[in-house]
Formats: C-alpha cells, sequence, structure tokens
C-alpha cells in the first residue's frame, strides 16, 4: 500500500473501526481519525495524510463542505478524497465530485472496492 498515513472520518464509531479494519488488513502504517468535519480539516492541515476517507453526514460541518475547504486550501489542495457515505444518489456522487473529492462510494462500503481504487489513485 502506497498510503503511509490515512485520515478517516466518520462520526459513526461502527463504520469508524470497519474502515480502520479494512485499512490494518492492508497494512497501512498510520491511520488518523476525526469525527466531525471541523476535526478533519483540522487534522487535514496538521497531519498531512497521503489519503482522506471521508463521510458525509456529520455534526458541525458535512463532508461536502470538509472536502471543499480541504480542496480550496493551497497546503491540503494534493491529498485524495475518498467520500463514503450513506448518500446514494447520483446527485450527491455529482455533489461529492463538485466539491473536489477523487472517488465517491457508498456504505456499507466493499473491502476490494475501496482497496481497488485506493490503488488506482
Amino acid at each position: 500500500m502506497r498510503f503511509k498515513k490515512i485520515l478517516v472520518v466518520d462520526d459513526s464509531p461502527t463504520e469508524l473501526h470497519m474502515v480502520i479494519d479494512i485499512l490494518n488488513r492492508h497494512k497501512v502504517p498510520e491511520i488518523v481519525t476525526a469525527t466531525t468535519g471541523l476535526d478533519a480539516v483540522a487534522k487535514a492541515q496538521s497531519e498531512k495524510p497521503d489519503l482522506i476517507l471521508m463521510d458525509v453526514v456529520m455534526p458541525e460541518m458535512n463532508g461536502f463542505q470538509a472536502t471543499r475547504k480541504i480542496k480550496k486550501n493551497p497546503q491540503t489542495a494534493g491529498i485524495p478524497v475518498i467520500i463514503i457515505s450513506s448518500k446514494d444518489q447520483e446527485t450527491d456522487k455529482v455533489w461529492g465530485k463538485r466539491q473536489g473529492a477523487n472517488e465517491y462510494l457508498t456504505k456499507p462500503v466493499k473491502e476490494a472496492e475501496l482497496i481497488k481504487i485506493m490503488e488506482a489513485l
């Protein structure tokens, strides 16, 4: 796995745990977590992850807003973002990509699909 540090953003402890388990199975050396969009934006700047896995429905600031802020900041704009959300409408996917997301997956995330997309980035 070429990603050494991944920021996983989700306000659901269950979803967070599931994604972390997948990343651990694929030997990701460092996993950082955030549970709000605001925290995600701050950690993107402070931690400089190689990849961000972003939920959408969260308190304070949703994942669309957080992705837009991360992509508009010159210090974090180059970090790839994969949205992983329960919002599965085509309009959500289009909107996510318009905010700067590199890819959009729906929950429950399938391990093979996530890893394939990560390897393609």
